[in-house]
This record gives C-alpha cells, structure tokens and sequence, in this order.
C-alpha cells in the first residue's frame, strides 16, 4: 500500500525483495519509480543492474536526471538553512560527551 501511495523508501524496498526473487525486470520497475521520487539508494541498485547488463545506459540516463529533478525540486532556503542549524545542533551536543 505504500508504495502504491507514491513512498520511496516502499518502492525500493520492493525492489530489493523482487531482485532477491530473481526478478531483475521487477526489481528494475520499482528502482526507477523509486529514483524518481528522489530515493538515492535506488539510483545504486540501478547502476549495479546496468553493470550486469539488466539496465541500458538510455534507462540509467533518464532514472539519473529524473533523480535529480526530484532532488532539485525539494530544496529550498527553508531547508537549507534547518539543516544547516541541525547540523550545528548535533555538532554541540557531540562535544557535551
């Protein structure tokens, strides 16, 4: 259900299942819808389909750009600048150890 619900993480995660059933094709389905909604970890198991010949350069091309466009399309100042404050947050309750 979530990953028909449009989760990354749940269409990575069916990928990982279906290429543990030796199911490339599958696996490679839920990997590109997932790299389109920006999961990174997706983008991995692509590349290690195309080094096994189950992925062409073309796919790999588009999944790649599709990725970044995704990426792209949730940063913001907002964003930047809460992580940038997590950053500094986690970095100063290190250093209370």
């Amino acid at each position: 259900e979530a990953a028909i619900g449009g989760h990354p993480d749940a269409r990575y995660n069916l990928g990982y299942i279906e290429v543990n059933n030796e199911n490339a094709e599958r696996a490679k389905k839920h990997w590109i819808i997932a790299a389109t909604q920006g999961e990174s970890d997706s983008i991995k198991m692509l590349m290690e389909l195309f080094k096994g010949g189950f992925v062409s350069k073309d796919v790999l091309a588009d999944a790649l750009r599709a990725h970044q466009a995704a990426v792209d399309a949730t940063k913001s100042p907002q964003r930047d600048s809460a992580e940038k404050y997590y950053r500094i947050e986690d970095n100063s309750n290190t250093e209370d150890c």
